[in-house]
């Protein structure tokens, strides 16, 4: 791209000094934009370590569930007998 916007401007008589300005300032543009969204930009890397919390988070949430299922259905077969042997 830089080059073809040097060719464009030398095309229509602008002398190569100022074309090449042109192009410096247009890439130092570029790269200031790049360097304000470069910070919220997730890499590869960044959302292969987020999967990875993710996974850790829902594994210890399953185990929380499964604990808290047994426990329910314990509570539920104590209480169902203590009531079973209360009515005879």
């Amino acid at each position: 791209m830089e080059l073809e916007i040097y060719e464009a401007l030398t095309a229509v008589n602008v002398p190569a000094d100022k074309a090449r300005a042109v192009v410096d300032s247009i890439n130092k543009e570029i790269d200031k934009r790049y360097s304000l969204h470069a910070a919220q930009l997730a890499t590869r890397g960044d959302l292969h370590e987020a999967k990875g919390a993710l996974e850790v988070k829902i594994a210890q949430a399953q185990a929380e569930i499964i604990k808290w299922c047994v426990g329910t259905m314990f509570a539920a077969v104590g209480l169902f007998a203590t009531i079973t042997k209360l009515w005879h």
